[in-house]
């Protein structure tokens, strides 16, 4: 166990952990590096550049005659898989906490700092890309060692492009990291950090031995869903399954037992063996909060039950999607999912379309609210087609946030502009180094949902960091907003707002309607509503037939005649006729105030 070393590398997206993970790889002889980003094996990941999930690897280094095992787990840096770092974090002893020398402390960096230094990990600070020619490697370590309070010389700069700095970097490692602590000879007792499906062999659980050890071929039980199961195989995680006949305390490795069903492994459960059980399951890490819910659908109604499964592996594979089933008059049958934010949505939608082949439409994301009745009970309400009647309710609470932006001072005016057309309340503002600030902002989760981290990024210049947590649920002036096409409800467009944005919103909403829907042989009336008033109206003309063109002259009754059977059957085919709404609308209202 004392030449064990579990760490995991934490930064701010683009600071360059996943090339500093290849580096260490090839130094240490694991793998030979063929292309760059090893470890990304998603096509997602390659193609936009950003690490989706954590990955964990085992390498060996030989240094002074003696073998170091370094379990090393590489994770995201979007503020959207948080939850992905808090895993990996709750797996290891020690972590390396990369910056980039071009950029400077980002708000990133900070937050998963705070995360590591709550599970009492030892902290290495790295500055990386220190061969850029606009790298501020003095400034930058100044801003470290505030952040930090650790010493100038403790922190290492390196080059993960050139390799510089790479063998410091495991050196530190191996004499900073304190060793896994734990009993060998106690009952066995492993943390599930990670899972996989596999179509052959069933679900694959990754997980850390705090104490005992596991053995091939011993019966072992999943304490939370108190279900038991034979170990196959077990073994270590080296770019391929690498299978043993032990794995000892302090390692970190995966178990394959023919787990058929998504729902009987649980991110956070504990092993333990059956013949000798230990007396209580490891304190895993806190439930997942949902921050962002919006509906899937699949296109084909037939569907829903491939959908169903296909959500409950990718849940295996993504512990932070949660999903449950709801229906709508408009989609039909369908599931209500939570994610951590628009780009994890994003992805989760892509990666449907692209590993399962499902189809889907996405309604617009919203947040939950607590609704209270005249009697002060309270209901929590992910989809405004649930709210109850507007004479019934009290009073109305919504999900506020505490943001923390980092940008330079040149931008604070037009940031601290958009944070207030986002109904932001300013905390404090605070100077972290020479010309950059730290804002801290009060603002309603509903708010920065859509499109707050775009417009963030355009008007900085892409200089601005966004982090956010949750602060509690304060009470708030919202309003339901319905859009009717021909006077029935659309429940897939109904939002929550604000009083103030109502009207804008809803004209808005028309107006854009007005362009997407196809024109049907019918006039098709689109209107905002709340409650019973209307407060916006468009209307998408029909198509019409000239069926006055054969007369030639005569008397204008003929044409009138025509004109009236035509009304006629433009009026019975509104009565049966019903308006398709196509996919293309449900987005548009994503992107409203472009």
């Amino acid at each position: 166990m004392k030449n064990i070393r579990n760490f995991c590398i934490i930064a701010h997206i683009d600071h360059g952990k996943s090339t500093l993970a290849d580096r260490l790889l090839e130094q240490t002889n694991t793998i030979q590096i063929t292309e760059g980003q090893m470890l990304d094996d998603m096509d997602l990941e390659k193609e936009r550049g950003i690490t989706i999930k954590s990955h964990a690897i085992q390498m060996e280094y030989k240094r002074d005659g003696e073998t170091y095992i370094l379990n090393l787990i590489d994770t995201p840096g979007h503020v959207d898989f948080s939850y992905e770092v808090s895993r990996s974090i709750a797996a290891c002893e020690g972590c390396l906490l990369v910056v980039d020398a071009t950029q400077g402390v980002q708000a990133q960096t900070i937050s998963n700092l705070y995360m590591a230094i709550e599970h009492d990990l030892e902290i290495i600070p790295v500055l990386n890309k220190c061969d850029m020619q606009n790298a501020m490697p003095e400034e930058v370590e100044d801003e470290v060692v505030e952040m930090l309070g650790c010493k100038r010389e403790e922190i290492i700069r390196a080059s993960a492009r050139t390799g510089q700095g790479v063998d410091e970097i495991l050196n530190a490692i191996v004499d900073r990291i304190p060793c896994p602590k734990g009993d060998e000879n106690a009952p066995l007792q492993a943390l599930i950090f990670d899972s996989v499906f596999n179509p052959f062999r069933g679900i694959i659980a990754y997980y850390k031995i705090v104490n005992g050890s596991i053995h091939k071929g011993e019966e072992v039980l999943f304490v939370n869903t108190q279900t038991k199961y034979d170990a196959d195989e077990v073994g270590v995680l080296k770019m391929e399954l690498s299978p043993r006949n032990t794995l000892h305390c302090g390692d970190v490795g995966y178990i394959v037992s023919g787990i058929k069903t998504a729902t009987e492994v649980k991110v956070g459960d504990t092993i333990t063996s059956v013949s000798n059980p230990c007396s209580e399951a490891i304190a895993g890490f806190e439930e997942v909060k949902p921050m962002v819910f919006a509906g899937v659908y699949p296109i084909e109604t037939e569907d829903f039950e491939m959908l169903r499964a296909s959500l409950e592996k990718l849940q295996l594979n993504d512990a932070s999607l949660t999903f449950q089933p709801e229906s709508s008059v408009a989609l039909g049958f369908g599931f209500r999912c939570g994610f951590l934010g628009l780009l994890h949505m994003e992805i989760i939608q892509e990666r449907l379309d692209r590993e399962f082949n499902m189809n889907v439409i996405t309604t617009v994301p919203n947040v939950s609210y607590h609704i209270f009745d005249k009697h002060g009970e309270m209901t929590e309400v992910h989809n405004p087609a649930g709210m109850p009647d507007p004479t019934e309710i009290e009073h109305i609470e919504e999900p506020y946030i505490r943001a923390s932006i980092i940008t330079r001072t040149d931008y604070i005016g037009n940031i601290m502009k958009l944070c207030l057309s986002k109904r932001g309340e300013l905390v404090k503002q605070e100077y972290v180094s020479g010309n950059r600030v730290e804002l801290h902002y009060d603002m309603p989760l509903a708010e920065i949902v859509i499109d707050f981290y775009d417009k963030l990024k355009s008007i900085s210049k892409g200089y601005a960091s966004f982090d956010y947590h949750g602060i509690g649920f304060r009470p708030s002036r919202l309003i339901k907003l319905d859009i009717l096409l021909n006077g029935e409800p659309v429940d897939a467009l109904s939002t929550l707002t604000h009083v103030d944005n109502s009207v804008t919103f809803g004209r808005k909403m028309c107006e854009r309607l007005k362009e997407l829907l196809p024109r049907q042989q019918f006039d098709i009336a689109i209107q905002a509503a709340i409650g019973a008033k209307i407060i916006a109206r468009e209307t998408v003309k029909q198509v019409r037939k000239d069926v006055t063109a054969k007369c030639y002259g005569g008397d204008i009754s003929r044409k009138r005649k025509l004109l009236e059977k035509q009304k006629r059957g433009k009026k019975r085919m509104k009565e049966i006729g019903n308006v398709q709404v196509p996919q293309k609308a449900f987005l548009a209202v994503l992107k409203l105030d472009s």
